[in-house]
């Protein structure tokens, strides 16, 4: 722990998962986003990675959820106290600076909630900054030059999609579907085509597993088997999923995700997609290391498209080294 009253620290919020970063010390932890509390009483039972492994096998008095959904809050009050927790596990009592990184499309009242929950959790004062930005500016990209970069930031509840140029973001696009999408759709096909019920965290690990962005290139990759409950017998099952059957089921969702890139390049200046088509395209994210996404995107697009170095790690670095123009953002708030 840090006690350090005056280190500042940037937060990535996700669906999936919270990255603290502080100032300083880079990252200094990477939690699930969920909490464990006490349904009779609200009391915090665990956060983070103890209570993610409680998912799915809590007694009747306890319930794990993850208070983030679609990269908003969903549970105010579960929210701050898992930020509280969050903080104090980085930086011990301190009253810090933060910024949050919050998805391009949120609205006034969804940042308004973000800012009041950093506030409660202890923050002596609290800032915002857009995830695809804070991605760009995570990924090394020239955010402050006269010259367009694209970046494409896909989590666990949404995939944010900006062009940026001139400290801005010039044009971009928020769509709820991402990660966590991605799982339910594998559960989805699981149970209607072989009559399997699984969780999302088995949905996930095999997404992480043999998941590809391509069902041709899923043809290369090896199968997997799952254990699941059988729907019709009601007991436990085992069956032999392949990576075609996964690539299959993520399709629809996959291709919803292109088409928002190009739609967000479909708006942007000749100048920028100039400059795009030099540069290329930045894939951040934990979504954005599906196997064969970028070629996917690259093929549609007609762009090169890069994955970006530490890609899950982008947007709480980029948020930690925003707060070294707190000026500038005071300015914007």
């Amino acid at each position: 722990m840090f006690g350090i009253r005056s280190r500042n620290v940037g937060i990535d919020l996700g669906t999936a998962n919270t990255i603290v970063y502080v100032e300083g010390k880079g990252i200094v932890l990477r939690e699930p986003s969920v909490v464990a509390k006490k349904v009779s009483t609200g009391e915090i039972v665990a956060a983070g990675s103890e209570a993610r492994a409680m998912i799915g096998r809590t007694p009747g008095d306890i319930n794990a959820i993850r208070p983030i959904r679609g990269g908003v809050i969903a549970d105010y009050d579960t929210t701050a106290s898992m930020l509280k927790y969050f903080l104090q596990k980085s930086i011990g009592n301190a009253h810090p600076n933060v910024m949050i990184c919050v998805p391009s499309g949120v609205t006034e009242v969804e940042k308004r909630a973000v800012i009041e929950a950093a506030q409660h959790a202890g923050a002596r004062d609290a800032f915002l900054i857009e995830e695809p930005f804070a991605a760009a500016i995570g990924a090394g990209l020239p955010v402050m030059d006269p010259t367009g970069s694209m970046v494409v930031d896909i989590g666990g509840g949404t995939t944010d999609v900006a062009t940026i140029s001139l400290g801005g973001i010039v044009s971009s696009r928020s769509i709820r579907i991402a990660g966590d999408k991605l799982d339910e759709s594998v559960v989805t096909y699981v149970r209607q085509a072989f009559n399997l019920l699984i969780g999302e965290r088995t949905a996930e690990e095999l997404k992480i597993a043999i998941g590809s962005a391509s069902v041709e290139a899923a043809a290369e990759l090896p199968d997997m088997s799952i254990r699941g409950r059988d729907l019709i017998s009601g007991l436990p099952k085992t069956v032999e999923l392949s990576a075609v059957d996964i690539a299959q089921a993520m399709h629809e969702n996959i291709e919803e995700i292109v088409s928002t890139i190009k739609e967000t390049l479909e708006e942007t200046s000749p100048e920028i997609a100039a400059d795009i088509i030099d540069h290329g395209i930045i894939m951040t994210g934990g979504g954005a290391l599906l196997n064969s996404f970028a070629s996917v995107i690259s093929d549609s697009t007609k762009v090169p498209v890069f994955l970006a170095q530490e890609a899950l790690d982008c947007v709480a670095i980029g948020t930690g080294q925003s707060l070294q123009n707190l000026d500038v953002i005071r300015d914007h708030k």
